[in-house]
């Protein structure tokens, strides 16, 4: 797996705009051809990193360039000793549209990155926003906390202090792909050693033990959820909604209840999908993606 990771590393670089100079891991993948569009910004979720959207990247840059970057706390960033909230990965998502320029993009989130996304489309509706958000797409999140189904894992994590736990880890990372593997659609198996590869990825400086830290979004989720998902209903920004339709954790009833509340979403249920579309259905989940966000 180290040649992989290591591979993954080279496409990006370490840029030192988290606070008291922490390290973000940022590429940028330049469009196969441009017609005009502006870059995707990505954002990925809780537990893994910006390697969850290996397997669509070759689709998404077919017409646009590509901003992955992994959030402090996770895969090749630094793990630095801060509180892991939604308010501090809306901040380093904003320096990294900083570092590139970016004045306007398209989003695409998954999981904690829905949460993060909302924040970015609140502060836009408050009007300090950075950069303009054209268009946005969605994919499997727990943007509606009563209804998410916590895993046991979820749990114990949220039940330990925010304080590194060692113990964590202590296995090699079998627990860590197991709880991975579980959230895929019944039957559905992961592609050859991208599992491992997240879960090196997870492990690289000592972020395994951190996870009880970066867990603690999901308590700005409870204490603030109209403040994320208020904004995801409200921002006039065209949004799509791409799922996996058997998500064990953010279940399937999570678009309706979007849908109840924003009635002119684009929607797209990917039957036969778990939590990871974007692993267990590359090629469906890059066209709706791609259909989704175009114009």
């Amino acid at each position: 797996m180290g040649d992989v990771v290591a591979a993954w590393e080279r496409f990006g670089e370490r840029v030192p705009i988290g606070p008291d100079g922490a390290g973000v891991w940022v590429a940028r993948f330049a469009a196969d051809r441009a017609v005009g569009n502006p870059p995707l910004l990505v954002l990925h979720g809780f537990p893994t990193c910006s390697y969850d959207w290996v397997r669509v990247l070759p689709a998404l840059r077919s017409e646009r360039d590509v901003v992955l970057f992994d959030f402090l706390g996770f895969g090749l960033s630094d793990k630095p000793d801060v509180r892991y909230g939604l308010r501090l990965h809306a901040d380093t998502a904003e320096a990294v549209a900083r570092h590139l320029g970016l004045t306007e993009v398209d989003l695409l989130t998954h999981d904690m990155g829905d949460s993060v996304g909302g924040e970015l489309l609140r502060r836009d509706l408050d009007g300090t926003l950075t950069f303009a958000v054209r268009r946005r797409a969605l994919s499997n999140g727990s943007i509606y906390l009563d209804l998410a189904q916590l895993t046991d894992g979820q749990n114990v994590l949220l039940s330990l202090p925010d304080a590194v736990a060692p113990i964590i880890g202590a296995d090699g990372g079998a627990a860590f792909r197991k709880a991975l593997a579980a959230t895929l659609a019944p039957g559905t198996q992961a592609p050859a050693g991208e599992l491992e590869v997240l879960g090196a990825l997870a492990a690289r400086e000592g972020g395994l033990p951190l996870m009880p830290r970066t867990i603690r979004y999901m308590e700005d989720r409870r204490a603030e959820e109209r403040r994320f998902t208020g904004a995801i209903e409200q921002h006039p920004s065209p949004l799509a909604v791409v799922w996996g339709e058997q998500d064990p954790i953010a279940v399937v009833a999570m678009v309706d209840q979007l849908r109840a509340a924003r009635p002119d979403i684009d929607v797209t249920i990917l039957d036969g999908i778990g939590h990871y579309p974007m692993l267990e259905a590359p090629d469906r989940f890059a066209l709706a993606v791609l259909a989704a966000i175009a114009g």
